[in-house]
């Protein structure tokens, strides 16, 4: 996918980005190549890949769900800044918090926000586990998201406590998507969430499935959730 695909992509999506946006897409894959040399961020590096697998897939959210709106974002895990740093570059009004336990990802994450003058940016060097119990983040957060993080039982226990209720949380996955719903059922419910839809697409070029899965926070998530860090990955809600 070249930055002209990438573009009219997006326009029949009905997503039009401005000539700065598509620069700072343009400065975003460079220092995504340049820090990738000093530490691990992706294994994806070639610049049409970076531009189908990263900054597209990012954005396919917004296919489905309205980001146009003022809305508080938390990226839970997001690594070397995917889905939320895209989305911000599309739509400068969000109001972005970015949560990672590995404090050289955050390092990046803070020079990439400084080098493409990126506002209302918060980054927090955290568990998710640990995170979301902070009184200050609890449940404060219109949007909550996390892409090829953990599997729907440990994801759901990791971002819907940091949801308000009314708010979204979006699952970004693959194909198995089904299956892992099934075995998140119990988990979504017990932490408050429903499953307001659930939007399936094939990643274009490659033809590969992706799962959109956007899951409504009708009530407060029990007190004694998320467990202690590591927890859910080893009992997960079931």
């Amino acid at each position: 996918m070249d930055t002209a695909q990438f573009q009219a992509m997006l326009e029949e999506k009905g997503i039009f980005l401005p000539p700065q946006a598509l620069e700072k897409f343009e400065r975003y894959y460079e220092l995504l190549i340049e820090w990738n040399e000093r530490m691990n961020l992706t294994a994806i590096t070639d610049k049409p890949s970076v531009y189908l697998k990263h900054f597209f897939d990012s954005l396919s959210p917004a296919f489905y769900y309205d980001f146009s709106r003022s809305l508080s974002l938390c990226d839970v895990g997001a690594g070397a800044g995917f889905p939320s740093v895209p989305l911000k570059i599309c739509f400068p009004h969000l109001k972005l918090a970015i949560v990672d336990s590995l404090q050289k990802r955050i390092t990046f994450l803070q020079h990439l926000a400084d080098e493409l003058a990126l506002t209302d940016v918060a980054f927090y060097h955290d568990r998710a586990e640990t995170f979301g119990r902070k009184k200050e983040f609890r449940e404060s957060f219109d949007v909550v998201m996390a892409r090829a993080v953990a599997r729907m039982p440990v994801l759901s226990e990791l971002c819907l406590p940091l949801v308000k209720v009314n708010g979204t949380f979006i699952a970004m996955k693959a194909a198995s998507a089904q299956e892992e719903l099934k075995e998140g059922k119990k988990a979504i419910a017990l932490l408050g969430g429903e499953i307001s839809a659930v939007e399936q697409f094939t990643l274009p070029m490659e033809e590969s499935e992706r799962t959109i899965i956007l899951i409504k926070k009708v009530k407060s998530t029990p007190s004694k959730y998320p467990r202690k860090p590591g927890l859910p990955n080893k009992q997960p809600i079931q």
